[in-house]
């Protein structure tokens, strides 16, 4: 004899932020960003919401990149000899987000009220995905762009004023509406990043090179884990050979390059 098993409601919601078609700002991010402020060290704060140190590093990047301005910095020096904490943008918003999250749980609790009881509503906000499915997502503004017979170039302007530089079809120029002066964003695999220590004045081919300083190494026994700061918040993650790391001589906090070609970069917009 088989029995039904009377189930409450269960209402799940999820507030995020979005830009550029892509996750932004949730729960568990503002969560992170929060210990940053509270405890002053990435490593600190991503041990106290039980997530790794690169995943927090990931994340952290992502969201400078996609800001319009940075909502985490390095600090450096001082007693401590340093630390990571939150801008005085970064910390309005989570305290926006506070706000937002307030208002979506009264909204919730009400049709709660409406659709009887049993509702499981504080599970909503705990189911919010933390994967990143680009390592380089850049936020900028399309300053020009220069038609080909196939092809066209698409210059962006990153937050902070460096240049980047696209090559894609004239059908995708098309297709994505893209025009000088228009938002857009650009993705660039970890893997298509090459990394140098004194490009500036040699002579290459590669149309996009972004200099900066190297902020985290994570070196494995094939490949090595490369994040540079390269101005106006943005960050460029490189994957390259360990070897190739060893012989650089990478160190955090040293001078390092980036370089990756325009047809390695893939446009989008929202």
């Amino acid at each position: 004899m088989s029995r039904s098993v009377k189930r409450g409601i269960e209402l799940e919601g999820a507030l995020w932020f979005h830009k550029d078609e892509q996750k932004f700002l949730g729960l568990d991010r503002i969560a992170l960003l929060g210990k940053i402020d509270e405890l002053g060290s990435i490593t600190k704060a991503a041990k106290a919401v039980g997530i790794s140190y690169k995943n927090a590093w990931d994340l952290v990047n992502m969201i400078n990149n996609l800001a319009e301005k940075p909502l985490v910095e390095r600090v450096t020096g001082g007693r401590g000899g340093g630390g990571t904490t939150l801008t005085t943008y970064g910390k309005e918003v989570v305290k926006q987000y506070g706000v937002l999250q307030e208002e979506h749980r009264r909204f919730l609790e009400n049709l709660e009220g409406r659709l009887g009881d049993s509702a499981s509503l504080y599970q909503l906000l705990r189911r919010i995905s933390m994967k990143v499915s680009a390592r380089n997502v850049l936020s900028g503004t399309i300053t020009k762009i220069t038609k080909g017979a196939v092809n066209a170039e698409v210059t962006l302007a990153l937050t902070g004023g460096a240049p980047l530089v696209a090559v894609i079809t004239n059908g995708a120029v098309e297709n994505l509406a893209l025009k000088e002066g228009s938002s857009a964003y650009a993705i660039i695999k970890a893997s298509s990043v090459m990394v140098g220590t004194d490009l500036h004045d040699a002579k290459i081919s590669a149309r996009n090179v972004m200099c900066g300083t190297v902020a985290k190494i994570v070196e494995g026994p094939v490949s090595t884990e490369v994040d540079v700061e390269v101005g106006g918040g943005n960050t460029i993650s490189a994957v390259i050979t360990h070897e190739s790391g060893a012989t650089l001589g990478l160190k955090v906090g040293a001078h390092a390059c980036t370089l990756f070609k325009a047809s390695s970069v893939i446009l989008g917009v929202s």
